[in-house]
């Protein structure tokens, strides 16, 4: 039978987000109820609301979740009730080309829950990136839960589930970050904050954070930043320069998805060095480059989705690193609040006055 719960809803292109009954089924084969303990305020979440991803309105909003599974469907073995989880937009299927060719990280068939979750006259909801986590209760795919140790904070957990792995992936997977490298990154929210710690795990010498908001250039010293740059007032590309004698970083991961600061990024890097776009640009943004300099700076320009991580190696290994104290994940959480305060958050979130808002159900 299913459940009426409460929800976060965009009911359509930049309206203002509603809390609404939504029913919730039993989970069917190779599903899972989730009980959501919390969920982040995304960026992303925004974007479904604007109408950026697109028009499947009404969304259940959330993605960035964790929480306790509470029942499961037929087929299911991973994961049973009782088990704490971090929801993750990338259930592996394991038959795809990729996953084939044993890059499961990449996986081109990722799958959500089959049924839907509807509001209470049955009008479908299309959940955020396949969870719908601002909650009570969501339905996924059993493969989007991906078991932790339940010692973490749920606030910390759930971060792991889309903005902090897209940053330390950034750094760790797609830009593979080694001991010793210098590493630039642009734009300082959760996701560049991220990808600041995940360059700090991985020994980089340097760690250059440029932004133009100087409260996010201290928050990122604060996650591992050697070095800031305040690209108001300072052009970045030579800063970088100047701080790496003369010949640029040899990672520069842009995490604002603008043409401009791709092209900041592109001569930042060092010959022979990487560019790492995890900034999400919208549909309209073109990008102009010289080929002759495509080519001439050598090296590799690379694309990071959800920071090119294996939930069910990464999540585990990410929260261990956190509860030996060798990361903080509890340092993106800015303010936790309640289910009715999303759209304030987003607000917040727009005007930089938070890295993290974490909703508590």
């Amino acid at each position: 039978m299913a459940q009426e719960v409460r929800g976060v809803i965009a009911p359509g292109k930049n309206e203002p987000v509603r809390l609404e009954t939504i029913l919730v089924p039993d989970p069917g084969p190779g599903e899972a109820v989730v009980k959501i303990q919390t969920c982040g305020v995304c960026h992303t979440d925004l974007h479904y609301k604007q109408g950026g991803i697109n028009d499947d309105f009404p969304f259940l909003l959330g993605h960035e979740a964790a929480g306790v599974v509470e029942s499961v469907g037929s087929g299911v073995t991973d994961v049973a009730p009782g088990d704490f989880v971090i929801l993750n937009w990338r259930a592996v299927c394991g038959q795809c080309r990729a996953c084939l060719r044993g890059r499961p990280q990449y996986c081109f068939d990722t799958h959500n829950a089959r049924q839907k979750m509807t509001l209470k006259d049955g009008t479908e909801l299309s959940p955020a990136l396949g969870i719908g986590a601002f909650a009570d209760k969501t339905l996924v795919a059993a493969g989007q839960c991906t078991k932790v140790d339940p010692e973490i904070a749920p606030a910390a957990a759930g971060l792991l589930g889309c903005g902090v792995m897209a940053g330390m992936g950034a750094a760790l997977n797609t830009g593979g970050v080694a001991r010793g490298d210098a590493v630039a990154v642009i734009g300082c929210g959760g996701v560049g904050d991220a990808a600041v710690m995940g360059a700090r795990l991985a020994g980089a010498a340097k760690i250059i954070a440029v932004d133009i908001d100087d409260r996010k250039l201290e928050t990122a010293r604060s996650m591992g930043a050697t070095h800031t740059v305040n690209s108001r007032s300072t052009d970045p590309v030579e800063a970088i320069r100047e701080l790496t004698g003369g010949f640029g970083a040899d990672v520069v991961i842009e995490a604002v998805g603008h043409p401009e600061t791709y092209r900041q990024a592109f001569y930042a890097r060092d010959l022979a060095g990487t560019v790492v776009l995890v900034g999400v640009p919208t549909p309209e943004m073109t990008l102009e480059l010289p080929l002759l300099d495509v080519f001439g700076r050598g090296g590799a320009l690379k694309s990071s989705w959800y920071g090119d991580c294996l939930p069910s190696r990464d999540f585990p290994m990410l929260v261990d690193l956190h509860l030996q104290g060798r990361i903080d994940l509890e340092a993106f959480v800015t303010e936790t609040i309640g289910i009715e305060d999303v759209e304030q958050a987003f607000a917040r979130m727009h005007a930089g006055d938070v890295l993290r808002s974490v909703v508590t159900l």
